[in-house]
Order: C-alpha cells, then structure tokens, then sequence
C-alpha cells in the first residue's frame, strides 16, 4: 500500500506520466513485493528551467532529473531490496526521460505501521487483525 510521489523535469505529458507510473507500479510489485491494487502514484511536473542542481537549471546542462518519494510500510522491505530498487528505478526511469543528472533522487521511507495506513485503518491494526484470523502454529 504505497504511495510514491514523483517530480519530473519534463513539461506535463500525459503519455510520460502514464509510463512513468506504470514503470514504478512494476517496480514496486515486483522489487518491493507490494500490491499494484494499493499502490498509489501522484506525478507533477516541473519546467527544466526552474529545477536547479550545482547552481545551474537542467535547461542549461540539457539534462532530466526526477524526485521519487515513497512511502512503504517499516520493516517489509530489506536493504538489499530498498538498494535493488533504487538501483532498477534510476537505470528505467532514465530510459524513459532521457539522460538524467547524476543528481535524480529516490527516498524511501519506512514509516511506522501505527502512523500509516488507508481507508482509516493503520498498517499495525491490519496486521494484528490478520494475525487473529491466521491459523495458530502448533
């Protein structure tokens, strides 16, 4: 049940965000092993004009960059995936925008399961009700 929120240094294209988005919906099931049915994603778009790194616009050094931010419950995932992840992102979504600066970021935060939730119910009271309609190893 993530939710990532993405920043790309591209003028607004439905066509990108809709790759975009599917790219990182794939990756978050398949590397992070969460459901795509609960997986949310919001996209903005920022003019490379106004999206600086090393004191120059990316419009100036003719490069792309992105900010992905997502949100996933603590202790579902380990290092190795988070790094795996950080790794396949960069190396797709640099296929899909085109040469990125060096200086593209992913943030992955393990949020605590009772400060996080959806539909009103936090991570911890789904995993505790879970656990009670789990058969008890004998």
């Amino acid at each position: 049940m993530p939710i990532l929120t993405v920043i790309l240094s591209t003028a607004p294209d439905a066509a990108v965000s809709f790759s975009v988005a599917a790219t990182l919906s794939r990756l978050t099931e398949e590397i992070l092993h969460k459901d795509p049915q609960l997986t949310a994603i919001a996209i903005s778009h920022i003019d490379p004009m106004h999206w600086f790194i090393g004191g120059a616009s990316l419009a100036a050094q003719k490069k792309t960059s992105f900010f992905l931010d997502i949100r996933i419950t603590d202790e579902t995932n380990t290092a190795a995936e988070k790094a795996h992840y950080i790794d396949a992102v960069f190396r797709e979504i640099e296929a899909l925008l085109g040469q990125l600066h060096h200086a593209s970021y992913v943030h992955v935060h393990d949020v605590r399961a009772a400060a996080y939730g959806f539909g009103g119910l936090t991570q911890q009271h789904r995993a505790v009700a879970a656990r009670l309609h789990s058969p008890v190893p004998v």
